[in-house]
């Protein structure tokens, strides 16, 4: 392997994919992804537009949260009120989208730094309404019906938009695809829906991890993962990793590929499992107050 900053350790792989394969291996927190709307066509769009601005983890500690929240949860859950109050946002007003009224809609104000999540935001939501009219004649079902049974096709359509693909250079020679908000567009699909109509893929089990800062962090608190002690030391002190740092696709790449390996292992053992599984059961396990407690990478990052 060719990191340098970022290590997996064979034994904590080994007892964590064990653990999480026995049954209620870990609490599970309701992610508001995957709250039915009134109607199949409005979850659909809530999926879909919220997955659009799942990142953020770097402007997160600035973030006006939510009382017991989450920088996530307060951006899922506001999108969801809005929903439930107003209906879907429509491919136009998502291409009229504007940095203020992101802000109004997520009860954020505009000052530094949380201003400059809030134009990501309002870009990100704009190319998603000018993709969805030049190609889909605006409709949120045409986009879906595009991709058929395949999680894959739908995650190539749309890492079409800029803002959707994570690719990064390591090494001035390596690209290293990660397609974080692409490939959780489809898990979530499939859990709001329950794997049945829009939520239907044949393919889900060939997803990776959705590669962030909580996933790998909650793999380094159980001793999955090593970081070398100049790392350890700029994660502690709060230090912004830069977006497409060595290091930074490292703590991502050497996480994916952990997960990876935990999953053929349980195969191994006779347990059938996939990586978005583990995914979804190690994010969960990061909600924990303890492993909250300890600080994790962050990145001011498009991608996550």
């Amino acid at each position: 392997m060719r990191a340098r900053s970022v290590q997996i350790v064979d034994r904590g792989l080994r007892e964590l994919a064990l653990e999480l394969a026995a049954p209620a291996s870990a609490p599970v927190r309701f992610d508001p992804a995957h709250q039915p709307m009134k109607t199949a066509e409005a979850t659909l769009a809530y999926v879909i537009t919220l997955d659009a601005v799942n990142f953020g983890s770097g402007w997160f500690p600035q973030l006006a949260k939510r009382p017991g929240s989450s920088g996530y949860f307060t951006i899922a859950t506001a999108l969801s009120e809005y929903f439930v109050a107003h209906g879907p946002l429509s491919a136009q007003a998502l291409c009229e989208m504007s940095p203020e009224r992101c802000a109004l809609l997520f009860g954020q104000r505009m000052v530094a730094p949380v201003d400059e999540l809030m134009q990501h935001f309002a870009r990100s939501w704009r190319d998603l309404g000018r993709f969805l009219i030049d190609r889909y004649e605006g409709e949120f079902a045409n986009l879906r019906e595009a991709a058929g049974a395949s999680a894959g096709k739908l995650v190539g359509i749309l890492a079409e938009m800029p803002l959707y693909r994570d690719v990064s250079r390591y090494d001035e020679e390596l690209d290293v695809p990660f397609y974080k908000r692409a490939q959780i567009t489809c898990a979530d699909l499939a859990g709001a829906f329950d794997g049945s109509g829009p939520g239907a893929f044949e393919d889900l089990a060939a997803l990776t991890i959705f590669a962030d800062n909580l996933v790998p962090h909650v793999l380094r608190m159980e001793g999955v993962l090593a970081y070398s002690s100049a790392l350890l030391s700029r994660i502690e002190a709060g230090d912004l990793i830069p977006a497409g740092s060595p290091e930074e696709i490292e703590i991502r790449a050497v996480a994916l590929h952990a997960v990876e390996r935990m999953v053929d292992l349980l195969r191994r053992e006779g347990v059938a499992t996939t990586a978005h599984r583990l995914d979804h059961l190690l994010w969960n396990r990061g909600q924990s107050p303890a492993i909250k407690a300890e600080p994790r990478h962050r990145t001011r990052s498009l991608y996550y």
